[in-house]
C-alpha cells in the first residue's frame, strides 16, 4: 500500500516540481501540453500524472476544491519529495479591469479560509517565494502575454461571497478570488517548499458575472482559451526553475 493515504504515492513516484490544478480534468489538459505523460495514481479528488516538458520532468496533481483538500495534497506531495508547487487554476476578478479570460499571477493571498489558520496565526503572510513568482512573470513576458500581478484572496464560502465582502476586497486592491492559494502558500513556506500561482478569470464578481464552472467545457470561451495559455506559462516557468 502507498504510504500517502490520499494521493496513493510513495517517495520516488513523483518529481520535484508539481503543477497543482484544482480540477482533476485539468490534470489531463496540462498533460496534453507536455511531451509525454503517464498516470501514476487516482483517488477521490486527486489525480496524479508524471510528465516531461521541454526536457524537464514534472508531476501534475489535482487538489480538489478548497483549502482543506489542497492542504492534504501539499502535505503528501512534500512527504514524497516534491519541492516546488505551482497552482494553475481559475479565479473571479475583483477589479473592473480583470476581465473574463485575464490571467493573474498572485503575489500573496488573503486568508479568508480556516485551514491555514489551523497551522499558524492569520497575521502571518501567505505569499509565494520570489523565484517561483519571478519565473511565472518572466515566462508570461517571454510569451508576450499580459498578466495582472498582485494580491488575491482565498475564500471558503463560494456561495456566501456577499456584496459587502466583494466591495471590501475590491477597496483593498485585491485582484481576484479563488479557494486554494493561501493554504498552498502558507503550507509550502512552513514545509520548506517553493510555491506560486497563476489563475485565469472565469468571471468578475464586481461586474456581477459569477465565477465557477462544473467542467472545462462550461468555461467562457475566452477563459477556456486562456487557461491553455496559463498552462503554457506555468510549464515554461517550470522549465526555467
Amino acid at each position: 500500500m502507498a504510504n500517502q493515504p490520499h494521493l496513493l504515492v510513495d517517495e520516488g513516484d513523483v518529481h520535484e516540481i508539481a503543477l497543482i490544478p484544482g480540477n482533476p480534468d485539468r490534470v489531463d489538459r496540462i498533460a496534453d501540453h507536455c511531451d509525454e505523460s503517464e498516470l501514476v495514481a487516482e483517488n477521490r479528488e486527486y489525480r496524479v500524472v508524471n510528465a516531461t516538458y521541454d526536457g524537464v520532468d514534472l508531476t501534475i496533481c489535482s487538489t480538489g476544491i478548497g483549502c482543506p483538500s489542497a492542504a492534504i495534497a501539499i502535505e503528501e506531495l512534500c512527504n514524497v519529495g516534491v519541492e516546488t508547487v505551482i497552482r494553475v487554476g481559475t479565479c473571479g476578478g475583483l477589479q473592473t479591469d480583470v476581465e473574463i479570460g485575464d490571467m493573474v499571477v498572485a503575489t500573496g493571498a488573503a486568508k479568508e479560509e480556516g485551514t491555514s489558520k489551523r497551522y499558524e496565526n492569520e497575521v502571518y503572510p501567505a505569499v509565494p517565494d520570489y523565484d517561483t513568482l519571478t519565473a511565472l512573470v518572466d515566462a508570461a513576458e517571454a510569451n508576450d502575454e499580459d498578466v495582472h500581478v498582485g494580491p488575491i484572496v482565498s475564500d471558503d464560502a463560494f456561495y456566501n461571497e456577499s456584496d459587502e465582502y466583494v466591495a471590501d476586497w475590491e477597496d483593498a486592491g485585491l485582484l481576484a478570488i479563488e479557494m486554494e492559494a493561501s493554504a498552498v502558500f502558507s503550507l509550502a513556506r512552513r514545509r520548506g517548499m517553493n510555491a506560486g500561482a497563476i489563475c485565469t478569470a472565469d468571471g468578475n464578481l464586481v461586474a456581477g458575472t459569477q465565477k465557477g464552472a462544473d467542467s472545462e467545457d462550461e468555461l467562457p470561451e475566452k477563459a477556456k482559451d486562456n487557461v491553455g495559455r496559463a498552462i503554457d506559462i506555468a510549464l515554461d516557468a517550470v522549465a526555467s526553475l
